[in-house]
């Protein structure tokens, strides 16, 4: 009776479970949900701890600018760019002491954050002083002093691309080849950080000037004669071993079938083999260039070298931007191949490229800061030179870089040609109205040629010809780096 008993126990405990079991499979189910749900939260939490942070709705920012003093930020020279200082009525003023000079890449904290301001908000407000200072400070009422940036930005250097450009609207951006390290970045017309709150409503509606635009990394334009480059890795990599053959006859004009273009200013170059045309950026040579290309290998070649794609730029910035495929009409590819049509470049991945051109086909992670210390001195981070991705073999940078020099020796770069230094660079007269009649002014190169340092690349809006505009300011630019060059040794 009593097995029996255990029996009927023991079925009636099977039953149960079997009815169950659906409930006990979707409980478990949950849990396993929530549980990596909750791991996938706290995972995303610490490896986008500043993105969160900088949130506008974080309530955390406002707690700690009661807390803390906004810290300073340093050229790489040791010079203020950015403070925090205590008005007459006792208010906490940010304060810039190169007022527009540095406007698009120090950027501001009023009306919103900008430049290197909003990239190390995270750091710049917060205070990693010792616990027992803080509490020094908050029985004294005063606020904790917040954590320095010292960035890579030489004070000179701006200053020297700053008064090149002058009053013309345009932007220079210079960087150091092996480190990536940008050095400076210009962009005009700019505006006063310092009365940013006063203009705000004059700048941030004037669409014609679009003060508030870092035209280094949010400016597109067609690149003109300097997307030659592109084309011209494109050539060598279709043609390798046969390009030293190549020859053209220029008369000014280039046509096939309804296309046709012409030369900048009508220009008849004559007989040219790929140096000459690289060299006097002649349009015909290259759309003859251009026709000969395999048009998937040409889109290759223009997407390894980072269009259509995200960039590694510490800034806010747009994407460049080549539209080329298969299905081009014979026209688009002509124009894409002379740097006219839909193709759209900024500065910032013009320089970027030439960066790589000057290291060997290496482009290094470009960065603007070199590090973050407290208040007192305790080093928080620092940015040690990366690698971020190989462009192009070192023989097609050794061969690009030997066409580049040409052109400051032979061709339309000769404004830089017998200085104390040496340069290698590529001109471009960028078209941008149906009038054809407007050109932006490009410049991009770097020095010397031997062993590069920096890569230094121009735009000068609605001026004309890079050869006339953009290589003088470009030569100022240089000049001023190898005269403090001189000065340090």
């Amino acid at each position: 009776m009593r097995g029996e008993r255990n029996k009927k126990g023991n079925d009636r405990k099977r039953t149960r479970f079997a009815r169950n079991r659906e409930m006990y499979v979707c409980a478990a189910l949950f849990i396993a949900l929530f549980a990596g749900l909750f791991g996938y939260l706290s995972s995303y939490v610490v490896k986008n701890d500043e993105t969160l942070f900088n949130n506008s709705y974080n309530s955390r920012q406002r707690v700690l600018a009661q807390e803390n003093r906004r810290g300073t930020i340093y050229a790489a020279g040791g010079e203020a760019l950015a403070r925090s200082v205590v008005g007459p009525d006792g208010e906490e003023i940010r304060e810039y002491p190169y007022a527009e000079m540095f406007a698009h890449v120090v950027g501001y904290s009023q009306k919103g954050r900008t430049g290197i301001e909003e990239l190390e908000n995270y750091f710049l407000i917060q205070s990693d002083i010792p616990e027992r200072k803080k509490i020094d400070n908050e029985l004294a009422g005063t606020k904790n002093p917040g954590n320095d940036v010292y960035t890579t930005l030489d004070v000179g250097l701006q200053q020297a691309a700053y008064d090149a450009l002058g009053a013309y609207q345009g932007a220079i951006v210079v960087t150091e080849v092996r480190t990536g390290r940008i050095l400076a970045m210009v962009s005009k017309p700019d505006f006063d950080p310092n009365q940013i709150a006063q203009v705000w409503e004059q700048v941030s509606t004037d669409t014609d000037n679009a003060a508030l635009v870092n035209r280094v990394t949010q400016g597109l334009y067609p690149p003109g004669s300097t997307f030659k480059i592109v084309t011209t890795l494109a050539y060598l990599r279709q043609f390798a071993g046969q390009w030293q053959n190549y020859s053209y006859q220029c008369n000014g004009s280039y046509s096939n079938g309804e296309s046709k273009i012409n030369c900048f200013h009508g220009s008849v170059h004559g007989s040219v083999d790929l140096g000459q045309s690289f060299a006097k950026s002649c349009n015909s040579s290259y759309a003859n260039i251009g026709m000969q290309l395999d048009r998937m290998g040409f889109q290759d070649t223009i997407d390894s070298l980072l269009f259509n794609a995200e960039l590694p730029i510490p800034l806010a910035y747009k994407k460049t931007t080549v539209q080329l495929t298969k299905d081009s009409s014979m026209d688009d590819v002509i124009q894409t191949s002379i740097g006219q049509g839909k193709t759209q470049i900024s500065p910032m991945q013009l320089n970027l490229i030439t960066a790589a051109i000057a290291n060997g086909g290496v482009l290094m992670q470009p960065v603007l800061v070199d590090g973050i210390k407290s208040a007192e001195g305790k080093l928080l981070e620092e940015n040690r030179p990366v690698q971020y991705r190989r462009l192009m073999t070192e023989q097609e940078a050794m061969q690009l870089g030997g066409l580049m020099e040409k052109v400051v020796q032979e061709g339309t770069g000769r404004g830089l040609k017998d200085q104390a230094y040496t340069c290698a660079g590529k001109t471009g007269s960028a078209e941008f109205n149906d009038e054809k009649l407007d050109s932006h002014a490009w410049f991009t190169g770097f020095a010397p040629v031997q062993d590069p340092e920096i890569a230094v690349t121009v735009i000068v809006e609605r001026i004309g010809s890079g050869g006339d505009y953009a290589v003088p300011l470009a030569r100022r630019v240089f000049d001023a780096y190898f005269r403090g060059s001189l000065a340090k040794g």
